[in-house]
C-alpha cells in the first residue's frame, strides 16, 4: 500500500499492486496491437488504449460501492441482463455469422459479457440466504442450476459455444466452492462424457469442423486447421526470447489470422518468446492468486464466493485461451483478456477487478473498526 503521505488516504488505500499488475498486462496488450498493426496506434492499440484506461477508472470506482450495496443489486442486476439476452433472440444485431449483439441508441452491447460477473454474484446471493444445514439438499442444487442453466441456453442459441462453456464453468466453480457434494459434479461429469455424442450431433457445422480440427488440425492445414496451425508455428518460432519487437513475420506477413484478438498471445510470443509468453502467464497467475487470498482472508459467505467466483472468471477466459491457440482446446472464440483487441473482456475482466478491490476495502475497513 503506498503511503498516504504521497497521495491522499483515500486512494492509498487502494491496492496499488494489483492495480499496477493489471496495468502492466494491459501495457502488454497495447505493445503487442501495436506491432500487429505494422508499428502503428491506428487501428487497434489507440482504442485499445481508451478502452482500457476507461475500464480502470471505472474500476477504481467500483471500489468505493459497498459490499451491501451489491448483495441488494446481485438479482436484480441478473434478471435485467438475462431480459438482455432474451431481447438479442428476439432484436439482436446479426454480424459473423451470430446474433450476439443488442443496439441500445448509440452503442452495441454484449449481455453474454455482462453475464459472466453477474453470475457470480446471483449465485453467492443465493447461497449466502441459503441455510447452513441446506447445503446438501436438494434445495442447493436446483435453483442454482436453474439460475446457470437459462443464461447458458439463450447464449448457446446465438450461438456462441465460447461464452455458454465460460458462463457454464464459472457457475459450476461457485456451486462447488459453495459447498456441493463432491459426487454431485463427478455424476455430472460423467453425464457430459456419454452425452458428448449426441451433442456433437446437435452442433453447428462450423462447431463439429472445429472439434475435429482440434482432433487433427494436420487433416486440413489449409483449411479448418490453418488457423491453430499458423498459431503453433508462430508459437515455435519465437524461441526462447523471441525474434524481437516489430519482427515477427507470421503476424506480419499475415500468416497468422486473428493475430490481434484471438491469436494475440501467439502474435506477442513470436516477437517476445517464451520468456515474455512466461511474464504474461505469471501476470495472470498473480492477479488470480490475490482473488483466491481475498476469497480465503473475507469473513462473509458472500465476499467468499464472490471472490473466488471473480478469480476463476478470470482464471477461465486466461486458460481456454491459452490453451486454444496452443493446440490444447478447440477454437471456441474467447478472447484473452486485457490483452486481444476488443472492449467486451476488458469491460468483464476489470468489473471483476473493480467488485474484488470493493471487497478487500470492506474487509480492511472491517478490520480496522475492531
Amino acid at each position: 500500500m503506498i503511503s498516504s503521505a504521497i497521495i491522499p488516504q483515500p486512494l492509498a488505500r487502494l491496492p496499488w499492486r494489483l492495480i499496477f499488475l493489471v496495468t502492466g498486462i494491459g501495457m502488454l496488450g497495447i505493445l503487442t496491437l501495436y506491432s500487429s498493426a505494422g508499428g502503428a496506434m491506428t487501428p487497434w492499440a489507440l482504442k485499445q488504449s481508451i478502452v482500457f484506461l476507461i475500464f480502470l477508472g471505472v474500476a477504481i470506482g467500483m471500489s468505493w460501492i459497498k459490499e451491501s450495496t451489491i448483495k441488494a443489486l446481485s438479482f436484480p442486476i441478473y434478471a435485467v441482463v438475462l431480459i438482455m439476452l432474451i431481447a438479442v433472440e428476439m432484436l439482436g444485431f446479426v454480424g459473423k455469422g451470430a446474433q450476439r449483439w443488442l443496439d441500445v441508441g448509440p452503442v452495441r452491447l454484449q449481455p453474454s459479457e455482462f453475464m459472466k460477473p453477474v453470475i457470480v454474484l446471483v449465485l453467492a446471493r443465493f447461497y449466502e440466504l441459503l441455510p447452513p444445514n441446506d447445503i446438501r439438499r436438494w434445495r442447493a442444487i436446483w435453483p442454482a442450476a436453474a439460475l446457470v442453466g437459462f443464461p447458458v441456453f439463450l447464449v448457446l442459441l446465438q450461438p456462441d459455444l465460447g461464452t455458454a462453456l465460460m458462463i457454464l464453468f464459472i457457475g459450476v466453480t461457485v456451486m462447488f466452492v459453495a459447498g456441493l457434494p463432491w459426487w454431485l459434479f463427478a455424476s455430472a461429469a460423467a453425464a457430459v462424457a456419454v452425452a458428448m455424442p449426441v451433442a456433437y450431433t446437435m452442433m453447428h457445422e462450423y462447431q463439429r469442423k472445429r472439434v475435429l480440427t482440434f482432433l487433427d488440425p494436420e487433416s486440413d492445414p489449409l483449411g479448418s486447421g490453418y488457423h491453430i496451425t499458423q498459431s503453433k508455428i508462430a508459437i515455435g518460432s519465437g524461441g526462447v526470447f523471441g525474434k524481437g519487437f516489430l519482427q515477427g513475420s507470421q503476424s506480419h506477413l499475415d500468416y497468422l489470422p486473428e493475430g490481434h484478438t484471438d491469436f494475440v498471445f501467439s502474435t506477442m510470443v513470436e516477437e517476445w518468446g517464451f520468456a515474455g509468453g512466461l511474464l504474461l502467464i505469471l501476470c495472470f497467475a498473480m492477479v488470480i492468486r490475490w482473488g483466491m487470498l481475498l476469497s480465503m482472508r473475507s469473513r462473509s459467505r458472500f465476499a467468499q464466493l464472490t471472490a473466488a467466483g471473480l478469480s476463476a472468471t478470470i482464471f477461465f477466459y486466461a486458460s481456454i485461451n491459452l490453451m486454444m491457440v496452443m493446440g490444447l482446446a478447440p477454437v471456441v472464440g474467447v478472447p484473452l483478456p486485457l490483452v486481444s483487441y476488443g472492449g467486451s473482456a476488458v469491460m468483464t475482466v476489470m468489473l471483476c477487478i473493480g467488485m474484488l478491490m470493493s471487497l478487500e476495502r470492506q474487509q480492511k475497513t472491517q478490520s480496522r473498526l475492531e
